[in-house]
This record gives C-alpha cells, structure tokens and sequence, in this order.
C-alpha cells in the first residue's frame, strides 16, 4: 500500500513501515537490498530464462524454503525459490473513503489485502521487475526505500483492471471488487499496487514460466486469481464469529481470544495487526506498561507452498517460524477493539 516508508541503521538493510494509517505501518520486517538483489530489479528474478520447457506437471513439487527448493537445480517456474514464504494477508476496516462511488465493502467478511513473497528468513525485497511496474503511486518510490535505490517510475498508462478483460475474466474482476477493497484510493490502484510491489517478486509469475504463447498481462490474471483463492480458504469473520468474537463498538475483546480462534480455525499461528492508540495512552490504560496497539486491523496468515505458488497446495505455519512476531497488539483483557463498520460502508454480497 502507498505510504511505505523506509528507516535505515546499516547501509544494507531496511526497516519498512507504512505511514498511511490502518495500512502497512505494522510490517516492520527488513527489506534485503544486497547486490545479488539490486542487480536484478530491472531485469526480473531470473535474467536468462528460457521460455521453454515449464511443465510444472513434470516436476516434483518440492516445499518452498526446504533445501530441495534451489534455483540452481530445479525449474524455478514450477517450484517457488524466491519469495517462499507466503503471507496471505487480510483487512478489517470500518471505511473506504469511496462510499459515495459505490466502493463498499463486504458484510461479514474481511477483505482482501494481498499475497506477499518474503523470504524464507523473513525478509523481503519490492518492485522486482520495472518493466511490469503499474502502480500509479508507488511507495516506496524506489526499489529499496533509500534514496540511492533505483526509482520507481510512476505508472499513467491503462488502469489494471482493465488487463482482465481480454482475458474473459469479468467474473474475476466483480469478484475483486466485492473483497479486494482499498481504502482512500480507487480499488484498481491497490490491485495495481499489491501486483507491481509483491508478484514481481516470485519466481513463479516470471513472464519466461508462460512460454512461447504468452500473452500480454497474463500472469498478472494469473496472480489475481491465486490471491483470490487463497483469500477463499481463510474465513477470518467465521472463525471469529465461530467464538463470539464480532465487530462491535461496545465491547472489547482479549488478544488471546482472537489469537485462540484464529489459530484453531488456520491450524497455526498467524500474526495479528492492531492500529490506533496504544493501549497506554488510551484513558482505559493510563499508567499501564501495554504498549500494543488497540484496533483489530489485519491478519496475515503464513505459508510454505508445494511448487508453484498458483498450486494452492501450501503447508500452513506459524507466523513467528523465523523468529518474527505474532502481532502488535495490547495484551491486557479486553484492550483490543474490533469496531463494527462505519454505516453505509458495507453491503451484502452474494
């Protein structure tokens, strides 16, 4: 999302966060920019690649980040080697600052924010191809947050959406326009946004893995239709509501609580993203040691995937598998608030 912002305290390695509110500023993992990684922001992950012979049908499909996922030795279209670990990443928010357009979102659903390749040590890199660079409002602006990264050129061509329908794909774009919903931005930029910062950066939607016919912004189709899916398989509204846990402006609910029934639900544990006043600056919490946040926000759910990401076949893991967190949220009972949605900001969908 736009707002990425970078803090730096070696040369090599970056702090990202979000400063738009409610948005990425949770994710404080580090951006890797050695130069293995810079070298490539250009040309792709891997420059060279032949558009031959990808039939990912063929091939075992090893586990991302096992020892057998190795670019050297397998074909990197059909097992994922680059951004292994696999974030499905999902929002609650209470408004869309695009009601009066009709850009609403989903009742008794989260939407959809994005499907993000980290490495498999928990870092990650952005913009990995320029050529394929469609976000009107890049952030960060350049590819590793510093100003000596390379720029991310701002994109004023065909908006995103629009590369679906040659495809057919109507079905795909009602779809995302039901659940991938932004906030304070037209959907399309977001899609635009998610695609140009995080597919580029796996191995698996190389323009080389579609082979002599591949047509134009076909595995950006690609990646929206693998996000989606993956969205379908984590009922986060149902799995809170499962226990009691809804939105609502009256009651506040424990972290263990929404952490229990999330982990019941996905299997493992995922990281839990809270914005809003810390629970110590709240009058509730005044002269409390609860620096966590106090607004239910996002949820990101962690995977390994079996060979390609577009597989859907992926093993579910903890968020905290490389040592990471589980969340940024208060932990006294009953500090966090997951508030219902502003009125006439949400719609039946069906």
């Amino acid at each position: 999302m736009p707002g990425d912002k970078c803090h730096c305290a070696l040369s090599s390695v970056c702090l990202v966060t979000n400063t738009q509110e409610n948005l990425d500023k949770m994710r404080s993992t580090t951006i890797v920019t050695s130069s293995a990684l810079t070298g490539t922001a250009l040309a792709g992950l891997y420059p060279g690649l032949s558009p031959l012979n990808h039939t990912c049908a063929l091939q075992t499909p090893y586990l991302s980040c096992s020892s057998s996922a190795d670019p050297s030795t397998v074909d990197t279209c059909c097992v994922e080697t680059f951004g292994g670990l696999v974030l499905a990443t999902q929002f609650w928010q209470i408004y869309t600052g695009y009601e009066s357009q009709g850009q609403l979102n989903p009742k008794d659903s989260w939407t959809i924010h994005g499907l993000w390749p980290d490495f498999c040590n928990g870092s990650y890199t952005q913009y990995c191809d320029l050529k394929r660079q469609y976000d009107p409002l890049p952030s960060p602006n350049t590819t590793n947050s510093k100003p000596d990264g390379t720029p991310v050129p701002a994109w004023n061509g065909t908006k995103i959406q629009e590369f679906l329908k040659p495809f057919g794909k109507l079905d795909l774009l009602a779809f995302m326009n039901k659940f991938w919903i932004a906030q304070n931005q037209p959907n399309s930029d977001f899609w635009a946004h998610e695609f140009s910062k995080h597919a580029t950066c796996y191995s698996s939607f190389d323009v080389e893995c579609y082979g002599l016919e591949y047509r134009e912004h076909e595995e950006v189709v690609d990646f929206f239709e693998t996000t989606v899916g993956y969205h379908q398989s984590l009922p986060t509204w149902g799995w809170l509501r499962a226990k009691n846990i809804v939105p609502s402006n009256s009651t506040g609910y424990s972290l263990s609580s929404i952490q229990a029934a999330l982990r019941e639900g996905f299997g493992a544990k995922p990281y839990i993203g809270c914005s809003g006043p810390a629970y110590n600056e709240t009058k509730a919490g005044k002269g409390s040691l609860d620096k966590g946040r106090t607004v239910l926000t996002e949820v990101w759910y962690y995977h390994h995937v079996f060979g390609r990401v577009q597989r859907g076949q992926a093993l579910r893991i903890d968020a905290d598998v490389v040592g990471g967190s589980l969340g940024n949220c208060a932990t006294t009972p009953g500090a966090v608030w997951y508030y219902e949605r502003t009125k006439g900001s949400e719609r039946e969908v069906y």
